[in-house]
């Protein structure tokens, strides 16, 4: 098992369970995801949070590929984190951000879940490959021309953003290098 940051010295059971599931063989959303992610928490400067660290936890905790993943994921969250002392609404409030990654202005935690989400984007070139490739596995169902789309939609939709990052950190960061591999992803989407 990978050396992750779990801080629930108590229910070592639950971490385990959500490694096993993160290992399951998806092609993006697995162990390593999970531990980019923290890692960015970290970077952001949030890593000793709590709640920001389960969050991270638990947002992909359930992954199907279907619209309700983040809510089955915040469900599974509280169902998991009752009695743990820690405050479980907010965990699976920030869970359930990650279906938009639209925190509210000043809301500092959703902003660094989000960002720490949204930091693959940033990647460098070859690691931007890789996770398009996962992404790509993940939906292997899909007819090429179906997954170009649908694909295409989500990227131009966060290339149309004023700022894919919310946290100063990470705009200053990060944006540059994600814009970078945005552009060319969406271009070689389109044949380009």
């Amino acid at each position: 098992m990978p050396d992750l940051p779990w801080p629930l010295p108590g229910l070592t059971g639950v971490r385990d369970r959500l490694v096993a599931g993160y290992a399951t063989g998806r092609g993006y959303h697995d162990l390593r995801h999970l531990a980019e992610v923290l890692a960015r928490v970290d970077e952001l400067g949030e890593g000793d949070n709590t709640e920001v660290v389960l969050a991270a936890w638990f947002h992909d905790a359930v992954y199907e590929g279907g619209d309700d993943d983040e809510e089955r994921s915040a469900l599974l969250a509280g169902s998991q984190l009752q009695g743990a002392g820690v405050d479980v609404a907010e965990v699976t409030r920030l869970v359930r951000l990650t279906a938009t990654h639209d925190p509210e202005p000043g809301d500092h935690h959703g902003e660094v879940l989000c960002d720490a989400d949204l930091a693959i984007l940033a990647a460098d070139p070859e690691r931007y490959r890789e996770y398009a490739a996962g992404v790509r596995a993940e939906y292997s169902r899909l007819p090429d021309a179906d997954f170009r789309a649908g694909r295409l939609a989500v990227l131009e939709d966060l290339a149309s953003r004023d700022a894919l990052f919310r946290t100063a950190y990470a705009r200053e960061h990060w944006e540059p290098q994600a814009r970078a591999n945005l552009a060319r992803e969406i271009n070689e989407l389109r044949g380009g």
